[in-house]
């Protein structure tokens, strides 16, 4: 990270944010930490139903961060969600990975304030 990079730690971030999650009682677990520094995200939302929403962080060309599915357009099977995961994990072992009990399906991690 460059000295005069604005952007907040990966790990920092992270941390934060399921600290909030949890703290507002929407449970929300690191299952996998990537690179400290500046490692992207990856939220597997578990809709509690056997299903899952997989949401990847990414920078658009201004380096703005956004959100997109990364498996599909809604839920698929959490065995496939898993699945995918693992792949993606294999080939960016910088990625972290977050878990999201989100009956509802919203990503608690996009919107103001985050």
């Amino acid at each position: 990270m460059q000295p005069d990079d604005e952007r907040i730690p990966t790990h920092l971030w992270v941390m934060a944010q399921v600290r909030r999650c949890n703290d507002g009682g929407q449970p929300a677990y690191v299952l996998r930490k990537g690179e400290r520094m500046g490692g992207l995200v990856l939220v597997k939302l578990a809709l509690l139903d056997g299903t899952a929403l997989v949401l990847i962080q990414q920078r658009d060309l201004n380096g703005r961060l956004g959100w997109m599915p990364a498996k599909g357009d809604g839920p698929i099977p959490e065995p496939e969600a898993d699945a995918y995961i693992a792949r993606t994990t294999d080939r960016d072992p910088d990625l972290w990975v977050i878990e999201v009990e989100a009956r509802d399906g919203l990503n608690p991690f996009e919107g103001p304030g985050v």
